[in-house]
């Protein structure tokens, strides 16, 4: 598929999820980046956003908990060009019932092309970046110009 560029805004839309082992990581990691992300519009998955919103005070759009269609809201809103970056505290060491939801999660977010941070050391290193506040051009796929040809 041929791509095509889009603009990433100063004020970027980010996803903040969880695995449940996870959680105070996360949270922990929030407070540490509080400054720089109350910037920004959030989201996260239910129980996450929610617990961010309480132990922080940030405000952040609370989707529905993962497992109850959270993380395919996340992708919904990638797809749609409607979320610019995410940091997943993912836990590779536990299976999560909602497995498929997360693989297609990711999946979509690489399709899409935009910055994810799986861990504290790769969430740090796109905190520090210069590129946080600027805009940005990114590749992304060329999804009208792959319809047109489709419908022709």
């Amino acid at each position: 598929m041929e791509t095509t560029t889009r603009t990433l805004q100063p004020s970027k839309r980010i996803a903040l999820v969880a695995h449940d082992h996870r959680k105070a990581e996360l949270i922990n990691w929030v407070k540490n980046h509080r400054t720089l992300l109350e910037k920004h519009e959030l989201y996260g998955t239910g129980t996450t956003g929610n617990l961010i919103q309480q132990e922080t005070g940030l405000a952040v759009h609370a989707l529905l908990s993962g497992p109850m269609g959270g993380d395919q809201q996340l992708g919904a809103m990638i797809s749609e060009l409607r979320m610019d970056m995410m940091i997943f505290f993912w836990d590779p060491m536990n299976a999560a019932p909602h497995d498929p939801d997360v693989k297609a999660l990711m999946r979509i977010a690489t399709v899409w092309n935009i910055p994810v941070a799986l861990n504290v050391a790769t969430a740090d290193f796109l905190m520090s970046s210069t590129a946080l506040n600027q805009s940005v051009e990114i590749n992304i796929p060329d999804y009208d110009k792959y319809l047109k040809q489709r419908l022709k």
